[in-house]
């Protein structure tokens, strides 16, 4: 047994070095055939078992086709590394031949961030925007108390056309540290100044000024800052770039998606950021809010800041009960503690305290609870905000005394779309105060509204401001607002939760004819949700909730199918009904026919 044993080691041993040899150098030859650039040869049996299922087997002794005959063969990977300077993913565009432009903001444009101004990740973006408007209106006018014009004037209405000539000249730098192309920035600079020249024409004294002396025409002008901010980026909290972020300065804030409690651009500080690559964001921001010049409606930081503190914290959760559907829930607390001085505007009329009921010196506390929401469910798209409003009012307007705020707030707007047409329908409800005499305020007032609905500032409703006659020096409603409000201004007036409150219900539609042009109308319903202060204050009774009929169409055409020129063409028409009437004595019908055309041209850079 050990003799056979011994054997089997010996004949095992001499073997070995046979099978070792061949094996060595079929490798020797693959590598070297790689080497040559050349496929190595494999045998029959290898060939066949290598073949594709249901595909004969290639001849293992002919080479394997290439589909680019004249590529460079690989190297052989015992070779050195060689590497040649380029220039950077910028410059390098130079190099095949792309043209640049200071000029063009579509073509490679360092004044529009397409390559660094100077180091490796430092951008510039600069841009500027010329937005005119020309609009002839007409709107309830009074006589005023001091003088008027006309010696037939004994009535407290008087001629109400008027026409207003608007020109912004909007600038804007950035500088920008990062790579922005696939990250938000590090850091950002940004100073946005304005111009503005303005001429009103109308057809009483007392409107461009309080005091009659100066005319029916006005002219002014104002340089001001729309924005002037800080943007740090604190850091990455995912691979995917969810990140949080700090905004310090005169910056622009939209408190829900249309506009309709808080859009404007304050002093403030915002920490914001996203989760969850993108799914949830959120804002946590305080403002201190500005003055602004009374006649251009920008911010003039050249003012004392005003004690009025806005504190905001929401979240938006994208797809949280269906795919498509954004909701967004917010908190906002407004308090305001301007019951230390009158303040009068540069027209010299009484903007704190409101001009009405006791026109005492107020402060108030309010904090707004609201779910907004933007998208679709199936072919339906959805927008609304829905707030209430919670606070205490410590000096109310008719009585003197600390008042409850209890108001309330609703919106909604579906859509649906055919083919080149949507078509939209409109509901809105702010809550009136019931009881002007009573401890409780039950009208819904906004901070700053600017609502992008129901025909936004296409709508006579919504684009004028209407002057609220012969029950205070306010106004029914304010420019660019939807809110029945009585409030002295929104520029340098506070809110007011002793109002009427305001619905309205309408549709429209728009058709875009061609992709440079969109023709939108719109017809809504309006009515004051309660008259009891109305009434009240005009002393006068039964005053119907019945406002009228406002309907508008605008034409928007972008020649280029972009937003450097815009031109937008707009008309309305406020058909009085039975309240309106009563509130402006507009039984001639003739009189009751109130309307506003609106030019704009926009040039962008």
């Amino acid at each position: 047994m050990k003799l056979r044993l011994l054997f089997l080691l010996l004949a095992t041993a001499a073997f070995l070095p046979g099978l070792a040899a061949p094996a060595h150098a079929g490798k020797e030859q693959i590598n070297q055939a790689a080497n040559d650039g050349e496929e190595a040869l494999l045998s029959d049996s290898e060939a066949q078992r290598r073949a594709a299922p249901g595909r004969p087997a290639r001849d293992a002794r002919r080479p394997t086709p290439t589909d680019n005959p004249g590529a460079v063969p690989p190297a052989p990977p015992n070779l050195p590394r060689e590497f040649i300077p380029v220039p950077d993913r910028w410059r390098l565009a130079d190099a095949i031949g792309v043209v640049t432009s200071t000029i063009d903001p579509y073509k490679q444009n360092m004044l529009k961030g397409d390559r660094p101004i100077f180091g490796k990740d430092w951008f510039v973006n600069l841009s500027l925007i010329s937005d005119t408007v020309i609009e002839p209106r007409r709107v309830p006018t009074p006589v005023p108390f001091a003088s008027s014009q006309f010696n037939i004037a004994n009535d407290q209405f008087s001629r109400s056309n008027q026409l207003l000539i608007n020109e912004n000249l909007i600038g804007s730098f950035s500088l920008i540290k990062g790579n922005t192309a696939f990250k938000p920035p590090d850091f950002e600079l940004r100073i946005s100044p304005v111009f503005n020249y303005n001429r009103l024409e109308v057809d009483e004294v007392g409107l461009t000024d309080a005091n009659p002396a100066k005319g029916k025409v006005r002219n002014d002008s104002h340089l001001g800052i729309a924005e002037l901010f800080v943007d740090y980026h604190i850091h990455n909290v995912s691979e995917r770039y969810d990140f949080e972020s700090i905004r310090l300065g005169v910056q622009p804030f939209n408190a829900d998606f249309r506009g309709f409690l808080f859009q404007d651009s304050q002093l403030g500080a915002r920490l914001f950021g996203n989760r969850f690559n993108n799914k949830i964001q959120y804002n946590v921001a305080w403002f201190r809010r500005l003055d602004k010049d009374t006649n251009s409606g920008i911010n003039d930081i050249t003012r004392r800041v005003r004690d009025d503190d806005i504190f905001i914290a929401n979240v938006f959760l994208q797809d949280l009960f269906t795919l498509g559907y954004t909701p967004q829930f917010t908190v906002i607390h407004n308090r305001n503690r301007e019951n230390d001085r009158f303040f009068y505007d540069d027209n010299d009329f009484l903007q704190r305290p409101n001009s009405f009921g006791d026109e005492r010196l107020r402060k108030y506390n309010v904090t707004y609870i609201g779910w907004n929401g933007d998208g679709h469910f199936g072919r339906v798209n959805l927008t609304h905000s829905v707030y209430g409003a919670i606070g205490k009012d410590y000096n109310s307007n008719f009585t003197g005394r600390e008042a409850d705020i209890r108001a309330f707030f609703a919106a909604f707007e579906p859509s649906i779309d055919f083919d080149w047409i949507r078509v939209r329908g409109s509901f809105l409800y702010a809550s009136g105060d019931e009881d002007p005499l009573d401890d409780t305020e039950g009208g819904f007032s906004a901070i700053f509204e600017n609502p992008q609905f129901a025909g936004a500032d296409t709508s006579y409703w919504i684009r004028q401001g209407i002057p609220f006659i012969g029950g205070g020096g306010v106004a029914l409603t304010q420019r660019n607002g939807v809110l029945a409000e009585l409030r002295s201004s929104k520029e340098h007036g506070q809110s007011n939760f002793n109002n009427p409150g305001i619905a309205l219900i309408g549709g429209g539609a728009d058709f875009d004819i061609l992709p440079e042009l969109r023709f939108s109308t719109n017809v809504n319903y309006l009515m004051f949700a309660d008259t009891s202060n109305l009434e009240f204050l005009r002393n006068q009774g039964e005053i119907s909730n019945r406002i009228g009929w406002d309907i508008s169409g605008a034409a928007t055409y972008r020649p280029f199918n972009n937003q450097n020129i815009v031109f937008r063409l707009s008309g309305a028409m406020l058909l009085a009904d039975e309240g309106f009437k009563r509130l402006y004595s507009t039984e001639d019908e003739d009189q009751s026919i109130f309307y506003s055309v609106l030019g704009n041209l926009i040039l962008t850079y």
